[in-house]
């Protein structure tokens, strides 16, 4: 802004209407001045008040209060002369919330300070308006209470305002609105007998996906749920299971929609999410590693399983115990539960785009690093993350962006689990932290593990059931234990109480403990020994829940980045696989189910999927320098499995190299061949072991 200067050109003449010879001479113009503020030179702005001979700068100006209407002649007013807004006298002086950051604003007559023009009680901080202003442009920014424009914005205007003569920020952003056109396309049945796979669709045939008539977020093929026509009704698990409840599902839908006969006679399994492992013969359930996933470079297809040669097969024997059984068991099931989250996450993923946001990490203060980066204007959680380690020069020469990514993430999660956010000591309770709710830390730290997760990173894997359950069911449908209570002195006075086996010393605790339960606002009149039972659970509702309440509410609006807490919600059981489990320890059966083997026809001939098999056989039981969380390392730079996989998937090549490569932009293992066993595994040894060495120092 300049007081000396007209636009008397058009818009394509100069600098948008300004004429260069214009500007000139209001340089030399303003060269003369000196600033009232800074006492320098330079001062382009004079206040257009009559008699007043103040100029200033820009920046001084705004410092130090003065009033610049962007409207009519860009008018601009000292901080003695500037325009006021008038409050009546019979207002109340009270503060008020801000209607646009809901923080307190006092009813003062100051400068960052504002009043609607047409609502009575709508107060603004001036900085919130400015904000909106520029977000929201002249043809969307209204009062926010009323939705008045015309008498609002020109008040505004009057009062300093910059309204940009633009559309609104959402409205200029590309396919803002894109995912309000798409629509559910996925066969969510147990066994779906697509060939093309269960995203395919077919419009007008067999293969049409058909989408749930109640909440159109779960699909089915038609020949998959025996379906005749599109004019059948169908209806997800889900949804079947919330009609039976309430009472409201007929038995003729029951039988319609169960399951049902193929025309083949065999039966069709309905939904149930689809564990993705391959069905095993009655006398496979003993094999300890199965044969890995080869597929041919000849023709792309699945090759037959190759079968372990005798020496290299390990069995394993069923234990008697029942405990070892049910273990095995809840295992199975875990793994099963990892799989469904995975595609779920995979779903969430596809929101990712292409524009990237860098992080600048240093390792030794994770947290405020990792908290400026997420808080940066331009921090988008759909943006593609890259991370650079501000402290780690020899790491940026080495490292891949995905693994220094997970890098990042594996180090947030571990600060995040000693924080004094979370207490407890392995399942972990949100702590109350008055400094980190007033900091909003809660809420980035939901948001921190919902980005972890989506963008490949690993999973918290130390919340409590207690928390968890809160976070899915809400608090109010949650019972807590003593278990529960992280505090020690807290369980020892809630046992005392718990425990008493008379009225008298019941109420001889109950004195002793005046001040703990007054402060609970559990204070209450016993008059019967079975009383304590009530006391008790009250004690831990608010040591376990209501104490945290805020922190709780902040951290699960944290979590909804990027859609994770409703898939939370809608997948509770599988969800708490990766929030209150910590990941399972590898296993040669995991990494030989996890690597794909692309190789061409004579590899069968030269053993080199057996050798892979055997060696990994051999890095379990102990037989060998390395660790399968070494191996999986060298391909991958990542210890263990993020809960949405790796992209791309792991591969392992047999090529005519000297010694294996790990390429962890593909997550391509490159293995030698080998004539023997020995040759195979000095080789896998030696390059890993080194490479490890290496890295490390």
């Amino acid at each position: 802004m300049s007081s000396g200067i007209w636009q008397r050109g058009e818009d394509d003449e100069g600098v948008d209407g300004f004429l260069i010879t214009d500007i000139r001479k209001e340089v030399n113009r303003a060269a003369k001045l000196k600033c009232n503020i800074c006492k320098k030179k330079g001062a382009s702005i004079g206040c257009v008040a009559p008699k007043c001979k103040r100029s200033y700068h820009f920046p001084c100006g705004l410092r130090k209060e003065c009033i610049f209407q962007f409207m009519e002649d860009f008018r601009s007013y000292c901080w003695e002369h500037k325009p006021v807004q008038i409050f009546p006298d019979k207002e109340s002086r009270g503060p008020s919330q801000c209607t646009i950051c809901l923080d307190l604003v006092e009813h003062l007559p100051l400068y960052s300070v504002l009043k609607s023009p047409c609502c009575k009680n709508a107060w603004f901080h001036r900085e919130c308006l400015q904000y909106q202003a520029l977000s929201a442009g002249i043809f969307f920014f209204r009062c926010t209470v009323c939705n008045n424009k015309d008498k609002f914005q020109e008040e505004m205007l009057r009062m300093g305002i910059h309204i940009p003569e633009k559309d609104a920020s959402w409205e200029l952003e590309e396919n803002a609105y894109q995912d309000l056109l798409q629509c559910y396309q996925h066969c969510d049945i147990r066994r779906c007998l697509c060939k093309e796979g269960r995203d395919y669709n077919e419009p007008d045939s067999k293969w049409e996906i058909k989408r749930c008539q109640s909440c159109g977020s779960r699909g089915t093929h038609l020949a998959c749920s025996s379906m005749k026509s599109w004019e059948q009704n169908w209806e997800c698990v889900e949804c079947r299971s919330i009609f039976a409840k309430s009472g409201k599902y007929s038995k003729q839908k029951k039988r319609s929609l169960a399951t049902s006969e193929k025309t083949d006679g065999t039966t069709c399994l309905l939904e149930e999410p689809s564990p993705k492992y391959p069905r095993q013969s009655p006398g496979s359930q003993h094999s300890f590693l199965q044969s890995p996933k080869i597929i041919c470079q000849n023709n792309l297809s699945p090759c037959s399983r190759l079968e372990l040669p005798p020496s290299n097969r390990m069995t394993m024997s069923l234990s008697p115990l029942m405990s070892n059984r049910n273990w095995s068991l809840r295992k199975k099931q875990l793994r099963t539960q990892r799989r469904e989250v995975s595609s779920i996450l995979k779903e969430l993923k596809q929101q990712i785009n292409t524009k990237t946001t860098r992080l600048n990490i240093n390792t030794e203060n994770i947290w405020n690093t990792a908290l400026k980066g997420f808080r940066q204007r331009n921090f988008r959680p759909t943006n593609t993350i890259e991370v650079k380690f501000t402290n780690c020069k020899n790491r940026l020469k080495t490292d891949t962006s995905t693994e220094s990514k997970h890098l990042f993430f594996q180090l947030l999660m571990g600060h995040l689990q000693n924080s004094s956010l979370f207490e407890g000591s392995s399942a972990k309770n949100l702590s109350l932290d008055l400094q980190a709710l007033k900091e909003n830390l809660y809420f980035e730290a939901g948001k921190m593990i919902a980005v972890s997760l989506v963008h490949g990173g690993p999973s918290p894997g130390f919340f409590s059931k207690i928390l968890f359950n809160c976070l899915v069911y809400g608090p109010e449908n949650v019972k807590p234990n003593l278990d529960d209570v992280a505090d020690i002195d807290v369980v020892q006075t809630i046992k005392k109480i718990k425990y008493s086996s008379s009225l008298s010393s019941l109420q001889s605790t109950i004195h002793e403990c005046y001040d703990f339960l007054a402060a609970a606002g559990c204070l209450r009149p016993i008059t019967d020994l079975c009383d304590k039972n009530m006391l008790v659970d009250d004690l831990l509702t608010y040591h376990v829940i209501k104490r945290i309440i805020s922190p709780l509410e902040s951290f699960r609006q944290g979590l909804k980045t990027l859609g994770v807490l409703e898939k939370m919600e809608m997948h509770p059981v599988a969800f708490s696989s990766i929030f209150c489990h910590k990941p399972e320890r590898l296993s040669a059966e995991t990494l030989c189910d996890l690597f794909t083997i692309h190789c061409s026809s004579g590899v069968k001939e030269v053993g080199g999927a057996d050798f892979w098999m055997g060696y990994l056989q051999d890095v379990e039981s102990g037989e060998s320098v390395v660790t399968l969380e070494d191996i999986l390392y060298f391909v991958t730079g990542s210890f263990s499995i993020p809960p949405i996989g790796f992209d791309p998937e792991p591969t392992i090549k047999f090529l005519h190299v000297g010694y294996p490569i790990g390429n962890r932009l593909l997550n391509c293992l490159e293995l030698p061949i080998t004539k023997t066993y020995e040759s195979f595994k000095n080789k896998m040894e030696l390059t890993i072991r080194n490479t490890l060495i290496v890295e490390r120092e």
